[in-house]
């Protein structure tokens, strides 16, 4: 058996319930893995409130780190034993024991903490796959500017840190002074607080009018349209979130009049569809951790019992870096 989180309908946090299941055996294509801790991400508010649909009842949480109890007929990659950790479809990671899919299991280089693990997978692979394959007309290059919204966030904070060893000029946006200075120490070129501050004229500003070859934005309705004035012609408006609510509907026609500009909607898993892919991401990603390059920061913890506050702080943008539940 297994302690696990639930919900029996979308909705606010109070509908997180702590339950009892069953855990069998893996099948194959599949391992069981006990966790050590569990990461949270926003996408776990988005399958909560509905945002995202899920069947009911359904379980939560995209990312963990632990050891492999067994695994199923056909998976070579990992053993008993293995201490692991993962970004991964389906979701369900917020318990104590599951089985679930191996593909995108990954061993966890000794050198890296189950914590920091949990803490690592969905973000650093968001920001690798960000940085490193969702890439404006001609790529980027030392010294080019891009502008990345919530930078003081699990995946912000990471990002900041990777452009800055890519040698990245990253004009990071948060909503207060406090976190813009964590951005700020985390690599980022220029930071912007747009409480107070119209991001668009300051971008402007830093660029000599020029603008940004891409803009990362996982805020939605209240970045969007000022977020696609920031970019240079030809430049590259990649959604991968929508914190403050989807952007409106627009124009196809609006792309051409703002200079010929790209817009995308990106998702983790539709880059790791292969173990392939997965490995050779996370490898990166280890790399970049390894190496001291980039840090992770786990500013919040939280007992798996204590949820629906963890959910409730995310929601509030009360959090900076990383948040993991711990068993």
């Amino acid at each position: 058996m297994s302690k696990a989180v639930q919900i029996e309908q979308h909705g606010g946090p109070e509908q997180l319930k702590i339950v009892d299941v069953k855990v069998g055996d893996p099948g194959p294509g599949e391992i069981r893995i006990r966790h050590h801790a569990i990461g949270l991400n926003f996408i776990d508010v988005y399958h909560r409130t509905g945002l995202y649909q899920l069947p009911m009842p359904a379980s939560l949480g995209m990312e963990a780190a632990g050891v492999v109890e067994a695994v199923g007929a056909g998976v070579t990659h990992l053993k008993p034993g293995d201490r692991a950790a993962y970004a991964s479809q389906p979701p369900g990671s917020y318990c104590e024991l599951r089985v679930m899919p191996a593909k995108c299991v990954c061993k966890l280089p000794d050198g890296i903490d189950f914590d920091t693990g949990a803490a690592m997978m969905l973000k650093g692979l968001t920001a690798q796959y960000l940085l490193k394959r969702t890439l404006p007309q001609g790529g980027l290059k030392e010294g080019d500017f891009v502008l990345f919204h919530a930078a003081a966030g699990g995946v912000g904070l990471i990002a900041c840190q990777w452009a800055r060893a890519m040698g990245l000029q990253l004009i990071g946006t948060a909503g207060s002074d406090a976190k813009c200075a964590l951005a700020k120490e985390h690599g980022a070129a220029h930071v912007i607080n747009y409480a107070k501050e119209d991001f668009l004229a300051r971008v402007k500003d830093i660029t000599g009018g020029r603008g940004v070859k891409v803009v990362y934005d996982s805020v939605g309705k209240d970045t969007w349209d000022k977020s696609l004035d920031c970019l240079q012609p030809f430049g590259l408006m990649a959604s991968f979130g929508a914190a403050s609510g989807p952007p409106a509907p627009f124009s196809v026609g609006l792309l051409a009049a703002k200079g010929s500009i790209y817009v995308t909607r990106q998702t983790l898993f539709s880059h790791i569809v292969t173990r392939e892919i997965t490995q050779a991401m996370a490898d990166d990603l280890f790399e970049a951790v390894g190496s001291g390059k980039v840090k992770i920061r786990i500013d919040q913890r939280h007992p798996l019992e204590q949820v629906q506050q963890a959910h409730r702080d995310l929601e509030a943008r009360k959090t900076t870096g990383s948040t993991i539940l711990t068993l």
